[in-house]
């Protein structure tokens, strides 16, 4: 037996009792007479007291011991003179009688603690000793308590868990796909899916009416802080529903995640129309944890030659923002005109406390013009208001960005307060300029609002899709819609995004004819479980809750990978290497 107890859960209710305890040796205490280790495991630190006079060679082993060596020791539990009230077994020590030296540390490449002194990607190359670090631990910790909370409810509500392959069909909608060479059929790959969505849709075909899976799913793109080439969703799909059913799951599963994990009680969640949010926030994802609504002045007097050219002037209020400096203001127009962001400039009115109004552009407006602005915006003596100009999506997206980053400056986004908000009613295709073709704005199985489905003859960039987001703190945690269960208007979704009858009965004939055969009426939704995490967690970023985490490049610099295959593999799958020219 390598432990009787574990390093965390030892009190003063078992003084005297003779225990044994394994571990890494956390930190090593060298006072002359005596000789003190950290003894940590998954569920705490306990300390261990040597004793020169009464064991010395015991005494002097200990102290040889390099820190994340692993040991056994066995020992009786007596009371700690210096009690330390921060630590669980902070009123008791282990006097050792025996010490069993398991497996000995070279000097880790960054200190194993709170606070490591490691860089991002050396702990990234070393993420097995990163993970023994309480942040790390916790966070993953944290992510298994999400994780079966969210089984422990969907099972309650008589969702089955099914596994679904991995080993698909390319399609090409829709993001990059990881492909997969397949030796024993040469010249033809397999892709890993971006999502379970056909084979949920299939399961609804098969009468499995409430699926779910928490499941892998792969994006060959570009990646930022809260993406990875590989994530995992809470993937879900019901039969015989409409919308407003799957809304009132999921608000459910929401509320009850936020109840469980964190304490908090949301009794509404706001909808919110897709037209609404771009015009109101500038993106469909708008956190509404504070204002600074948009309001628009395209309508008011013009004048002044870049509002005059532009074909939206929108603005933001900022309140209190009345005492910023020139400086800082000027430090708010480069942060806009960054390459990110890419606004061409910006135009700032302060409504001061002693009620005049003082702008950047006083020369080209009058006071009787500016107080009308003042009214527009519903600002408040001491209030500054923000205005931007120019094409109306680039426009509407600056500006979004811009409310971001000053909601971030003056603290309105607040870790500890949560805002969901469904955003409905989005379009269901996207027109393409530069290849002129339709895309689907989700996926080619999102069915049409059934009061537009007339319109997709006649104006199909007109048609609303059946779909869903649900947002938190301004980001989408999940979507989903009600999914096409019809051949013909499926066969008809394809015709308008491009396909041939051969293309859509080449890639999608299986789903095509499951619908032959008796189709329910369906619809899902799937969550992001890291990004769902990582906000109930506090945080933005979802590397620190996902076990071993790729980098910015998509690499894995633990294991090293991708890495090259030898020519003999290669061979095998019949691919041929040939050099760019």
């Amino acid at each position: 037996m390598y432990r009787s107890h574990t390093c965390g859960e030892l009190t003063a209710n078992q003084i005297g009792l003779e225990v044994t305890l394994s571990g890494w040796v956390a930190k090593n205490r060298d006072l002359g007479a005596l000789t003190f280790l950290d003894l940590r495991d998954r569920y705490g630190i306990t300390q261990l007291a040597f004793n020169l006079d009464t064991n010395a060679d015991l005494c002097l082993q200990a102290r040889k011991l390099s820190r994340e060596s692993v040991i056994q020791i066995q020992g009786k539990v007596i009371e700690r003179e210096s009690k330390n009230p921060k630590m669980p077994t902070g009123d008791i020590e282990i006097l050792v009688e025996s010490l069993n030296i398991l497996s000995i540390s070279q000097t880790p490449p960054f200190t194993i603690e709170d606070e490591s002194d490691g860089s991002e990607e050396i702990r990234m190359q070393y993420r097995y000793l990163d993970i023994r670090r309480n942040p790390v631990k916790e966070s993953l910790l944290f992510r298994h308590r999400v994780s079966m909370a969210v089984r422990n409810y969907l099972s309650d509500l008589g969702f089955i868990d099914v596994e679904t392959p991995y080993l698909i069909k390319s399609t090409p909608e829709g993001a990059r796909d990881f492909v997969v060479p397949s030796r024993m059929n040469p010249g033809t790959f397999y892709a890993l899916p971006q999502s379970p969505q056909t084979f949920k849709q299939l399961l609804m075909v098969g009468g499995m009416d409430k699926y779910y899976q928490i499941v892998k799913c792969f994006r060959d793109e570009d990646l930022r802080a809260d993406r990875q080439p590989e994530f995992t969703q809470i993937d879900c799909e019901m039969a015989f529903v409409e919308q407003e059913d799957i809304i009132q799951v999921f608000e459910g599963l929401t509320k009850h995640l936020l109840h469980k994990i964190k304490g908090v009680e949301i009794d509404k969640f706001p909808r919110m129309t897709y037209e609404e949010a771009m015009k109101t926030y500038g993106n469909d994802k708008p956190d509404i944890r504070f204002g600074m609504k948009f309001v628009e002045l395209s309508d008011f007097p013009k004048g002044f030659p870049v509002f005059d050219a532009a074909e939206l002037v929108v603005g933001i209020n900022v309140e209190q923002a009345a005492n910023y400096s020139r400086k800082q203001i000027d430090e708010l127009i480069e942060w806009i005109k960054r390459p990110q962001v890419g606004a061409q400039g910006m135009v700032w009115v302060k409504y001061n406390e002693d009620n005049t109004v003082k702008s950047s552009v006083d020369k080209f407006f009058d006071e009787n013009t500016l107080r009308l602005w003042v009214e527009k915006f519903g600002a408040k003596a001491g209030d500054m208001m923000l205005i931007m100009a120019g094409n109306a999506d680039k426009t509407r997206s600056q500006l979004s960005a811009l409310r971001m980053e000053l909601a971030t400056r003056l603290g309105l986004r607040k870790s500890d307060e949560f805002a969901p908000l469904w955003v409905v009613d989005f379009p269901l295709l996207e027109w393409d300029e530069e290849n002129k073709r339709f895309h689907a704005m989700h996926h080619p199985f999102t069915a049409p609002k059934p009061e537009d489905m007339h319109l997709l003859d006649t104006a199909p960039g007109e048609v609303r899709a059946n779909a869903y987001d649900l947002v938190l703190n301004g980001n989408e945690i999940g979507g989903g819609s009600i999914r096409i269960f019809d051949k013909a208007i499926q066969s008809r979704m394809f015709d308008l995004l491009g396909f041939t009858p051969e293309e859509a009965q080449n890639q999608f004939g299986f789903l095509l004819n499951a619908f032959q055969y008796g189709a329910p009426p369906h619809g899902g939704l799937a969550f992001g479980l890291d990004r769902l995490v990582a906000i109930l967690g506090g945080q933005e970023t979802i590397r620190d809750f996902i076990a071993f985490p790729k980098n910015n490049a998509g690499r894995d610099v633990m294991i090293d990978a991708p890495s090259p295959l030898d020519t003999k593999q290669l061979d095998e799958l019949y691919i041929s290497l040939k050099p760019k020219k």
